[in-house]
């Protein structure tokens, strides 16, 4: 997830796999953008934010590109099998044409909101259909409980919805758009905009909790100004700048969980520090079996971030060791490192619970 991320097959493959761990949760329902999009994306039609080709899935079960902007699982997949679960397939997926068997059971199974560029606030993205920003996510699952509790009746799915997780993960092309957007850097001081981003999550938030769900996990945006992307504008090294715009949200995150639970019975939440596990990685890769903090491993040019990964890219031979994929997005190593702490994470990365205890609980 967790560090950065940004926009950018027709054939999907669904990675369901179980883990080996006995089931811990009934289903998992995820929001969000890239970091966690499971191939949403490769059922909009116009988008251009698709992983779908070469080289994207050289290390994910039959090396094919899935529509996760990773060399091989992403965030998803590991919190799923953390909890015993096949990762939840895209809801578009399950609604599409294509797919004669759609049924309940599969959205009572889980189900994936995320889409790559997806943004808390709507922006132009739904106007363009390059990804579903949040408030249409929450529209869709709105539209999910509606079929469910035909199916199953109010009282079994509210127990259904209270004991699963949901996983929100977004925030990171709000502040890359504010950083590219000289007209949003106008009309809002850094504060007013992370500000704002805060209290639109919450709306959306709250229409989840008022939908059933009560265990959320929610995680911070990462140190974005350290991605390859923006490394390689300013000779290698960090954007202190976009950093500290990433580290003022996360702080208005926090308070506005703590706010939002005050005003609700019955929310559980963990959140995950993406932003000081991505800095304690950049700091001490060899603690964590890494070696490249700064380079795509997928990309052309200077530090492989001058391009996105597109087929041309030269690929690096040691996907294990580098964090970046690409410009934007973690490695499948780096995923799985980001959710071994989500899971189990000391205090300094989870609060105030881990999602062990968020399940527990």
């Amino acid at each position: 997830m967790l560090g950065c991320l940004y926009v950018f097959v027709i054939s999907v493959v669904i990675f369901s796999s179980v883990s080996s761990e006995a089931q811990m949760v009934p289903a998992v329902y995820v929001f969000g953008d890239s970091l966690v999009d499971v191939g949403n994306n490769n059922y909009l039609t116009l988008s251009i934010a698709k992983a779908n080709h070469r080289h994207y899935g050289v290390d994910f079960p039959n090396q094919k590109p899935t529509g996760r902007f990773s060399n091989g699982k992403n965030a998803a997949d590991f919190i799923a099998e953390k909890l015993g679960l096949p990762t939840s397939p895209p809801y578009l997926s399950l609604v599409s044409k294509a797919n004669k068997n759609s049924n309940t059971s599969s959205f009572m199974d889980g189900v994936s909101f995320a889409s790559a560029g997806a943004e808390i606030f709507d922006g132009t993205d739904e106007h363009y259909r390059q990804s579903i920003p949040l408030t249409k996510q929450v529209d869709y699952y709105t539209l999910v409980h509606e079929q469910m509790t035909r199916e199953v009746g109010t009282p079994a799915l509210q127990k259904h919805l209270s004991r699963s997780i949901f996983a929100v993960v977004i925030g990171s092309n709000d502040i890359f758009g504010y950083s590219g957007s000289s007209d949003l850097r106008k009309k809002n001081t850094p504060q007013q905009y992370v500000d704002s981003m805060a209290f639109s999550l919450k709306v959306q938030l709250q229409r989840l909790y008022d939908y059933g769900a009560r265990k959320f996990e929610i995680t911070g945006v990462g140190a974005l100004g350290c991605c390859p992307t923006f490394r390689v504008k300013n000779n290698t090294e960090c954007v202190t700048e976009v950093n500290y715009w990433s580290v003022k949200y996360n702080q208005g995150l926090q308070s506005m969980l703590k706010e939002w639970q005050s005003e609700n019975g019955g929310i559980i939440y963990s959140y995950f520090d993406t932003y000081t596990v991505i800095n304690d990685l950049i700091q001490n890769p060899a603690s964590y079996g890494f070696a490249d903090v700064k380079e795509a491993c997928c990309g052309l040019g200077e530090l492989n971030a001058k391009a996105p990964c597109v087929p041309v890219s030269k690929l690096c031979p040691n996907r294990q060791d580098h964090i970046f994929w690409d410009q934007f997005h973690p490695t499948e190593a780096a995923s799985r490192s980001f959710v071994e702490r989500i899971f189990d994470g000391s205090s300094s990365y989870t609060s105030p619970i881990n999602m062990r205890q968020l399940v527990a609980a």
